[in-house]
């Protein structure tokens, strides 16, 4: 029906602004790609784990057994002084000898590296029992798990690690494992079994052997 002549039109409701198409997209994915179900309502980047704070340089002395985040284990040989930029600045040295390695930590900062001693019984006890624990796979591309687990084999944390060691056991060894997969399977196996032998003052094929006994349990 048309308005009588001279009528003005009603005013036209502005329509609701629409968010823009990017911002509902996670880096990597395709224009147009709906997330993952279960990541609605995630951060748009995986969060990464928290570094756990190590211990202050006071507390190390030599012959100590310590871990390094993204090294794992290594024996303090002693603390020095040497100079940088015409001052003294005063060093934990760390050998690691499986890598053939000496790194320098600056006394004040090993807090805030991650240098820490090993790890206690209760840490450790929490790392056992993960490692019985039902496999928790997320249903995102193997590129964003890999690097999340990347991130917590970095972090120097036991419990993390374990974490990434029981999600990739189930299929440790099978065909359909990829190369990437078990490498980073074997680099968790690895870190965890050097603190393990560390602590129980064994070899690291005796600690993987504990290790794999823990998983069985699960």
């Amino acid at each position: 029906m048309k308005p009588p002549a001279g009528a003005k039109s009603p005013p036209t409701q502005p329509e609701p602004a629409q968010a823009a198409p990017s911002s509902s997209r996670r880096p990597g994915m395709a224009e147009g790609q709906a997330p993952s179900p279960t990541e609605g309502g995630a951060p748009s980047r995986p969060v990464p784990p928290p570094k756990p704070l190590g211990n202050p340089g006071s507390d190390f002395k030599a012959g100590d057994h310590v871990v390094y985040p993204t090294h794992g284990v290594g024996q303090v040989q002693g603390i020095e002084a040497m100079q940088v930029a015409g001052m003294e600045l005063k060093v934990i040295i760390v050998t690691f000898e499986e890598n053939r390695m000496t790194l320098r930590v600056p006394l004040e900062k090993a807090a805030s590296s991650g240098l820490r001693k090993l790890a206690g019984n209760d840490m450790m006890g929490e790392a056992m029992e993960t490692l019985k624990g039902r496999a928790r796979i997320k249903r995102t591309m193997w590129s964003r798990r890999a690097q999340e687990y990347e991130q917590k084999i970095n972090s120097g944390d036991p419990v993390q690690i374990a974490e990434v060691v029981r999600d990739l056991h189930r299929n440790a060894g099978q065909p359909d494992q990829s190369f990437s997969e078990r490498q980073i399977y074997e680099l968790a196996m690895d870190r965890l079994a050097a603190e393990v032998a560390a602590l129980d003052q064994t070899d690291k094929n005796a600690a993987m052997n504990k290790l794999l006994e823990h998983l069985k349990q699960g």
